[in-house]
């Protein structure tokens, strides 16, 4: 082991204050590339380093290592330990597109409830309300009855503090009355379980689970790719979901596009 890197690693134990977990995964990748090159990193060119690398085709693991080789350089620039800051480029990672239910889908699941009780109407009414929407499950979870008025939601408890107001769909509010007016308990809370307090996260993702398969966010992509295929404008979409930036919400294009791509298919002639 060279000297930086055991300097590096005294900085990130004692410094830091890393846990020893942190600091074996740092040590791990930084050894392992002086040991296959014979050299001590820092006087490593970065295409050396890259070479040593190629042998990850994971490209999460690789960001990883990256991301220690680029902590140890940073490290030694501001030691003085070197001249210049390298710095080495990530990885580009394929965004993956998040799994989505048709409204088919959902409305096979949605007949498979028995709401011939409360909590079958409750279920019945909470599937509905987040694919109607889009939700977090932590917002619907932290609903009073206030929140919702004349057709619209007022979404409190959002994301990073950020209230908002939706639009929600008279199907929705009629299925949330359904079940209210069938409750037992007298609570401001809209969703609650057995006891008559506030419905868990995990009790959600069992409802959806055992009718759709699925959890609850995937209801909250679903609303979105609703939105999006049925010719929603992205600013639109990004504010009904509460997005902080547009480019969170452009994933759901490629969906648009796979839903374009799959019409042309099967409809035209060149298809």
């Amino acid at each position: 082991m060279s000297n930086e890197l055991e300097a590096f690693l005294e900085y990130i134990t004692v410094t830091k204050a890393l846990s020893k977990k942190s600091v074996q995964a740092y040590k791990s990748d930084l050894e392992l590339i002086e040991n296959t090159l014979h050299k001590p990193l820092i006087n490593l060119d970065t295409k050396s380093v890259l070479d040593s690398l190629s042998i990850y085709s994971n490209k999460r693991t690789l960001n990883r290592k990256l991301s220690s080789v680029n902590a140890f350089f940073d490290f030694c620039f501001k030691q003085d330990f070197s001249d210049a800051k390298a710095k080495l480029k990530f990885a580009k990672i394929p965004k993956n597109l998040p799994k989505f239910l048709s409204y088919e889908d959902i409305e096979a699941g949605l007949s498979l409830i028995e709401r011939s009780s409360w909590i079958g109407k409750r279920d019945y009414a909470l599937i509905l309300f987040l694919y109607a929407s889009g939700a977090r499950i932590s917002e619907a979870l932290e609903l009073s009855r206030s929140d919702i008025e004349d057709g619209w939601l007022h979404i409190r408890h959002a994301k990073g503090e950020k209230e908002r107001i939706v639009p929600l769909a008279p199907v929705a509010i009629e299925a949330i009355q359904n079940y209210q007016e069938e409750l037992p308990f007298d609570k401001d809370f809209i969703w609650l379980n057995y006891k008559g307090t506030k419905l868990s996260r995990i009790s959600a993702y069992k409802i959806t689970q055992k009718y759709l398969g699925v959890s609850p966010h995937v209801l909250r992509h679903s609303y979105a790719t609703s939105l999006i295929t049925g010719g929603a404008d992205l600013r639109v979409v990004q504010e009904l979901l509460g997005h902080a930036s547009l480019e969170t919400t452009q994933i759901y294009t490629h969906i648009q596009k796979q839903d374009l791509k799959e019409t042309v298919e099967v409809f035209h002639p060149l298809g």
